[in-house]
Order: structure tokens, then sequence, then C-alpha cells
């Protein structure tokens, strides 16, 4: 049986809103290209930038780890126990 409705999302941001991607890219360009002084903008690594736009941000996890408000959130937690473990070693 064929679905009703079939609908594909876009795979990037690129294919979804081409303008928006385009800004990005010009703010990335301008990030690279000069030295920004103001003290409450902050550069991250590629690799933070990996992690905010991944799937976490998808799930709602309020409360802390083993005691949250809503179920689902093993993996979340699993990520929020990695961060605190590494921040007590600190």
């Amino acid at each position: 049986m064929k679905p009703v409705f079939s609908y594909e999302l876009p795979r990037n941001l690129q294919q979804s809103d081409p303008e928006l991607a385009a800004a990005i890219g010009r703010e990335l360009s301008r990030q690279e290209d000069g030295l920004e002084l103001i003290a409450s903008e902050n550069y991250v690594s590629a690799a933070v930038m990996e992690a905010q736009g991944s799937v976490l941000t998808n799930k709602y996890a309020e409360g802390y780890p083993g005691k949250r408000y809503y179920g689902g959130c093993v993996h979340v937690d699993e990520a929020e126990n990695l961060a605190i473990q590494r921040l007590r070693r600190l």
C-alpha cells in the first residue's frame, strides 16, 4: 500500500533554505577573516558546533541525569554524565 502523503525532508540547510545558508556562510567568513574584540562573543571549535547541531537539540531534557521529568532521555543523560565526569577532572 502506497502512503497517501509522501514528503522527503531536505537533507541539509543549503537544500532547505539557500538564503539562510548563504547568510550563515558569510558570517563564518566574517569570523574567520577578522578578530572580534567583543567580550561576549566566543569562537567555538567545529566539534562544538557539530555537537550543538546534533540530534540532542531535538530532545527536551529538563532535570538532572537519571531524574528527568520526561522519558526517553537515556542518551541525553549519557552525554551530560560525560560532561560532568570531564569537568570533575579539571
